[in-house]
């Protein structure tokens, strides 16, 4: 009698250590997309300049994809694990940008591509990077004799870009870190401009350097990227090395 009350006792633990284990392979990560700042390029659309084909590559890495059309607060990011945003035309308010804040102190990761850099001011400043008063213009590796499109084949080693030749940009901010908490992991050629203006004599004045194009850091416990462009990752835009990029970005954020 003993036996067999141990036997089934071994097949119930068995069972219930089985259980336990199906459970944890069924859940997956959480991909939030932000929706709800004016943004024209969605997840849910194939059309050319939106973002279906990334969050496909999401689901393939195995996350959960969803989108959130209203304010970013804790309660929402409480169910996340990685938070993308992606081209937003409204500001994010000082209450989101601390929500965002502590979603990355307890762990989250970030990703965010800028279509327009000042609706994302308060939150970069937030995370330690600060970005150009207009577009990079560019004088080597040009695609289509159009100055605002180029490659870029400087990069740091380590993810998301480990593998990497390079990648494409079609109209790019220049980034820069602040502080030690950021660094820039991509960037131009030397003979890449931005243009100031005009100067104190009247004339064009552009800074002609090496400019940041991506930059990656950590907060808390979180990590995050920022892309001065919000076209890498379009549907239209995802050749093999910016799918390359994307794979390899989605990877990072696990």
């Amino acid at each position: 009698m003993n036996r067999c009350r141990l036997a089934v006792g071994m097949i119930v633990a068995l069972f219930m250590l089985l259980s336990a284990a199906v459970c944890l392979a069924g859940e997956k990560p959480v991909v939030l997309f932000d929706e709800g700042h004016g943004q024209r390029f969605v997840i849910g659309e194939n059309g050319p300049l939106h973002l279906a084909g990334l969050a496909e590559r999401f689901r393939t890495a195995g996350f959960e994809v969803q989108k959130c059309d209203g304010p970013l607060a804790d309660g929402m990011l409480e169910t996340a694990d990685v938070l993308v945003l992606s081209g937003p035309f409204t500001p994010y308010t000082a209450d989101e940008v601390t929500a965002i804040g502590r979603f990355l102190q307890r762990g989250g990761r970030l990703a965010a591509m800028i279509h327009v850099a000042p609706p994302l001011a308060n939150l970069l400043h937030r995370i330690g990077v600060d970005f150009s008063n207009g577009v990079i213009r560019e004088q080597e590796s040009v695609i289509g004799n159009e100055p605002l499109n180029f490659r870029i084949t400087r990069l740091a080693g380590d993810s998301p870009m480990a593998g990497l030749s390079g990648f494409s940009v079609y109209g790019c901010w220049a980034l820069t870190n602040i502080d030690s908490r950021a660094a820039i992991i991509a960037s131009t050629g030397d003979k890449a401009f931005v243009d100031l203006g005009k100067g104190a004599d009247g004339k064009p004045a552009r800074a002609v350097q090496s400019f940041g194009v991506a930059v990656a850091g950590n907060l808390g416990q979180g990590r995050y990227v920022v892309f001065g462009d919000d076209a890498i990752f379009q549907n239209r835009y995802l050749d093999v090395d910016n799918r390359h990029l994307a794979d390899n970005l989605v990877q990072w954020l696990r």
